[in-house]
């Protein structure tokens, strides 16, 4: 049933929600309330915040990863470095990864890779484990790295996919990988039709054999995939442009039961896809998520159906109509937390109708209602360390907030954000992959915390590199 346009203005007057309209995009620059600012612990912001953090950060004098005192790092896997079980070097440009309990307390990873197109153009590709090939000619897939006190195992959970992004772990155990990419049969090489959710399961090979699309999820550019444990739905997300990608959400035909290898089973136009639209308490529609200026904005979401989600003639998000959904540019990373969904919109540029460097969003399923957490403000200097844009792969803390990789310009962290917006640094990408004239540094990606809390796990995209992080974690106060 519709959320009414009634009821959620009753709904957000009485919970004294802070409801707006976006406005000019002045707002963005000019507003503090509506920047999230850096903390360190023990410091004071301009705006009288006290700090919230870990302190600043240490140069690592390895090159690699700059850390708060007392932190620590393991490298766990180096793509071209280390090898899979099968001999072949660990495939480059991670991405997405969640954490898994393994067999007699060891930990195990899947890592996507993010290689787009044919094997023949990257020289460290997913390798064609027999029996696990979606398309001989693409490079992309997942490994599933198995982490111990003393040892590390890597092997192919899937291959032949392509352009592995942020993905999402399911409730009953498994992975779920979605290319974000629009690639048909013949284009790019490729010898069969791209932009599908794969699932891989970590700890059975054996059901990982014959990898099938599930189509019933749609066909478009793939980012995060969360699952709502209580009412079954799944949500993604569209990486798109011209136009902004969408929000989407599938719900199981009746009598569904999630469960392993189930998704599988499905027709291929099994249940049912939406895209969202948002309005506001005045029953105003929202045509793009960037309006929004500051944080605590709330929408009201409803959903509508997507004609053709495999996407024959025409891209998904290209099947509305102008006003029958609402956009956001590089919708990106999501991860299930406190009862809802926290989605991040990495950027908006001249492409959107307000510019920002960054949004993570909150959907709750129950209330149908989407809240803006943190906003980061245009950065004017990207090279400048302490300044923070374009959050991607997300994870909730156990320690409260969230974590968050930066995929910006300039200098790269890994952040965290307190439920009430405010940010501070826990990590810096040192490995310069450009020149010393021109330093380049490559984003994070698949950060993840051990199913007993105590390890971050987190990866530089280029050329491939997963780390372990450890040290005096601590609960977030709110700042």
């Amino acid at each position: 049933m519709s959320l009414t346009r009634r009821d959620f203005a009753r709904s957000t007057a009485v919970t004294g929600a802070g409801v707006v309209l976006a406005g000019g995009a002045g707002a963005l620059a000019t507003a503090p309330q509506a920047l999230a600012a850096t903390d360190l612990d023990g410091a004071e912001d301009a705006y009288g915040h006290p700090g919230v953090g870990y302190g600043p950060l240490v140069p690592d004098p390895d090159g690699i990863l700059a850390l708060p005192a007392g932190f620590s790092y393991r490298v766990v896997t180096y793509s071209g470095r280390t090898r899979l079980e099968s001999g072949e070097p660990t495939p480059s440009h991670h991405d997405g990864t969640a954490a898994f309990a393994g067999p007699r307390g060891a930990v195990l990873l899947v890592n996507n890779h993010e290689l787009k197109g044919p094997r023949a153009s990257w020289e460290h590709p997913v390798p064609p484990a027999e029996g696990l090939v979606y398309d001989p000619a693409a490079a992309g897939g997942c490994t599933v790295v198995e982490v111990r006190r003393d040892q590390v195992a890597e092997w192919v959970g899937i291959a032949g996919t392509s352009t592995n992004c942020a993905g999402g772990s399911t409730p009953w155990g498994t992975w779920l990988t979605g290319e974000e990419t629009e690639d048909r049969a013949g284009q790019n090489g490729m010898t069969k039709d791209h932009g599908y959710v794969f699932e891989v399961d970590p700890a059975d090979r054996r059901a990982n054999r014959a990898p099938k699309p599930l189509k019933a999820l749609g066909r478009y550019a793939h980012e995060a995939v969360v699952v709502d444990p209580k009412r079954g739905h799944l949500f993604l997300t569209e990486d798109a442009s011209g136009p902004n990608g969408l929000l989407y959400r599938w719900t199981p035909p009746e009598g569904f039961r999630h469960g392993r290898g189930r998704l599988r089973a499905l027709a291929d136009d099994a249940g049912v896809l939406e895209a969202f639209r948002c309005f506001d308490s005045g029953g105003r529609y929202v045509d793009d998520l960037s309006r929004a200026t500051r944080i605590g904005t709330v929408y009201g979401v409803d959903w509508v159906d997507v004609p053709d989600r495999d996407a024959r003639t025409v891209p998904v998000r290209k099947q509305f109509a102008d006003g029958g959904v609402t956009r956001a540019r590089k919708l990106e990373g999501m991860w299930w937390g406190d009862g809802g969904v926290y989605v991040v919109s990495s950027y908006a540029r001249e492409e959107s109708p307000v510019r920002h460097d960054g949004q993570v969003w909150f959907y709750d399923p129950r209330r149908r209602t989407l809240t803006l957490k943190v906003l980061l403000g245009v950065n004017p200097d990207p090279s400048a360390e302490g300044a923070l844009d374009g959050p991607d792969n997300i994870t909730v803390s156990p320690y409260g907030g969230l974590v968050i990789a930066e995929d910006g310009e300039g200098v790269q962290h890994l952040f965290g954000a307190t439920d009430s917006g405010r940010t501070y640094p826990i990590a810096r990408n040192e490995l310069n992959i450009g020149t010393e004239e021109a330093p380049e540094y490559s984003e994070f990606t698949g950060v993840t915390f051990s199913p007993d809390g105590h390890t971050l796990f987190a990866n530089i995209q280029q050329p491939g590199i997963m780390l372990a992080i450890t040290g005096p974690w601590k609960r977030q106060r709110r700042g």
